[in-house]
């Protein structure tokens, strides 16, 4: 592989705040695997070595001067490009965007993470808007998988999931919107939260209150420090949850899950999966259950159709992505899924805004109940391995026609009614290429999906890294 095989996120930190390793030794070494791997990818779209540099000078100098940088000292990350970083350009993968000047003002979760110790090294490639489970672009051209250059590390957090897949960062944010962390994961054989809704705080809360920003992992443990790092109020979000209270990086080895109800559903009653997904993710459920303890069924799982639901109320945040006055504009420039939502979307009437509402609400109703019966919900992540890098998603599965959506039906449920949800690698197709389980948990349990990823983890571990 053209990466570095990393330490744990965790493990790199203690390095760098014990004096064992230098921060800018550790920033050099994830420069130099971008500047092997990066062409064969384009998982970075902008990186900044300068910005990388200084900012693991000042964490050299706090470390020489004896004091703790903090639990993500010295540890290099992409950032999203649908996430703000201070010092470098946010692109949003759009061309009306792109040639910007760098932002003065992070993200929350940036905040917390530069706060922490961590060293951003530039932004990694994504869908524009954020819209795709795939990642290409007018703006920046097309992604590809580290297990395989031929596919997509799916989207829209994409360029992430191929920066640390192939071992380019430790960690690199992403979001979740739709599936934006979990599809990726799944694709590219890494861990994805997508943690409850409000458990990491925005700059406001979103239009439709469905995204939510995260990271891309190798180890459960990493995941576990950086929600540690990132979660907890900001007054700027009225959507924030209060501190969850405790160390989700103990929690994921103390955690008892004997007794905890599970139900393991292979289609949700509607999804077409194919084949190899289904056994795979079937036999890893089980496999689940009895090491954690768990009260697994089978019964079927009739909810009103998740995916024509988020696909109904997607349009109000791509509203609030493009700037007032840019449309119609920009039509030109903009991908053909971003315009086509905008122009179906620009006329909508009030009543046609609230059916669409109550058909959420119904949703939401029938998951509460559903998680009355259940502590956590385990599907497929996805219904196929990693498609084609271009695209477009495959449009039949087991000789089915589906729609785009359908490919990657299972994520969006958590989305719309706030569950904490997470994926797992559970193996890998005859082609080689991972696939993986989600864990979608009752409300506030982020808790309880990582315990029972840690206890997988422990089970059945993965190859942290694609060869490519």
């Amino acid at each position: 592989m053209a990466g570095v095989e990393w330490p744990t996120v965790a493990e790199l930190a203690e390095q760098v705040r014990s004096g064992q390793r230098s921060a800018k030794e550790v920033v050099d070494l994830a420069l130099e695997a971008i500047d092997a791997g990066n062409d064969a990818l384009n998982a970075f779209v902008v990186v900044d070595a300068d910005l990388a540099r200084t900012v693991a000078a000042d964490v050299d100098a706090a470390v020489a001067r004896g004091e703790d940088p903090g639990p993500l000292a010295g540890v290099p990350f992409g950032v999203k490009d649908l996430e703000d970083c201070a010092g470098l350009p946010t692109s949003h993968g759009s061309l009306p965007f792109k040639g910007r000047p760098p932002v003065d003002e992070d993200s929350v979760q940036v905040a917390r993470m530069r706060a922490a110790g961590a060293v951003p090294l530039g932004k990694t490639a994504a869908p524009e808007f954020g819209t795709l489970n795939f990642t290409k672009t007018k703006a920046w051209g097309v992604t590809r998988n580290p297990w395989d250059t031929a596919r997509t590390p799916g989207g829209s957090s994409g360029g992430s999931a191929a920066a640390v897949a192939a071992g380019l960062v430790p960690i690199a944010t992403a979001s979740d919107g739709g599936g934006s962390t979990r599809i990726p994961a799944s694709f590219s054989g890494l861990v994805g939260l997508k943690a409850g809704y409000g458990r990491v705080p925005n700059l406001g809360a979103s239009g439709s209150q469905t995204a939510v920003n995260g990271a891309l992992t190798t180890t459960v443990i990493d995941a576990a420090r950086h929600l540690d790092v990132v979660n907890g109020p900001d007054r700027r979000d009225r959507t924030s949850l209060p501190s969850a209270g405790v160390l989700y990086e103990r929690v994921i080895e103390e955690l008892d899950t004997t007794g905890v109800r599970a139900r393991w559903s292979v289609d949700l009653g509607f999804a077409t999966v194919e084949p190899e997904v289904a056994e795979l993710t079937a036999a890893a459920a089980t496999e689940l259950a009895s090491a954690a303890g768990l009260e697994l069924d089978d019964e079927p799982v009739q909810l009103t159709d998740p995916v024509r639901t988020w696909l109904s109320s997607g349009g109000l945040d791509l509203w609030l992505d493009i700037e007032e006055g840019m449309w119609p504009s920009v039509a030109d420039d903009l991908t053909r899924y971003s315009r086509s939502v905008l122009e179906q979307t620009q006329h909508l009437t009030a009543p046609s805004i609230a059916k669409r509402l109550r058909q959420r609400a119904q949703l939401e109703r029938e998951v509460g109940d559903l998680f009355g019966e259940v502590d956590v919900l385990i599907t497929p992540t996805t219904a196929v391995p990693a498609f084609a890098a271009e695209g477009p998603p495959p449009p039949e599965i087991n000789g089915v026609a589906v729609m785009p959506a359908m490919p990657t039906p299972f994520t969006m449920l958590g989305n719309l009614c706030w569950n904490p949800s997470i994926s797992v690698p559970v193996g890998l197709s005859s082609d080689g290429l991972p696939i993986g389980l989600m864990l979608t948990v009752a409300l506030h349990r982020d808790d309880l999906a990582l315990r029972l990823a840690r206890i997988w983890e422990q089970t059945r571990p993965w190859p942290r890294w694609a060869s490519f």
